[in-house]
């Protein structure tokens, strides 16, 4: 089985006054998404150990398959390889 591991890092954002005070999300035409939605299935997970940031960076690296409490260092090295 093969899967796709959607990771809407930034989706919530803020509302923005020039968008009629909805959030980009809220704003966008997103077909795809809605497709996916549709045919997709939904999941939830705790990748974040008690104790860590609740931040992206931890997040990602627990999903890609590496044990926040062994690997994370800060979120530079991320930034800086991406």
């Amino acid at each position: 089985m093969k899967y796709v591991i959607l990771i809407g890092d930034g989706m919530s954002d803020e509302p923005i006054e020039e968008l009629g005070n909805k959030t980009p999300l809220q704003a966008a035409k997103t077909p795809n998404m809605d497709m996916l939605v549709q045919k997709g299935s939904i999941g939830l997970v705790k990748n974040v150990p008690e104790g860590y940031p609740p931040g992206s960076d931890v997040a990602i690296l627990s999903v890609l398959g590496y044990d926040p409490k062994k690997y994370y260092t800060g979120r530079s090295p991320l930034e800086a390889a991406s």
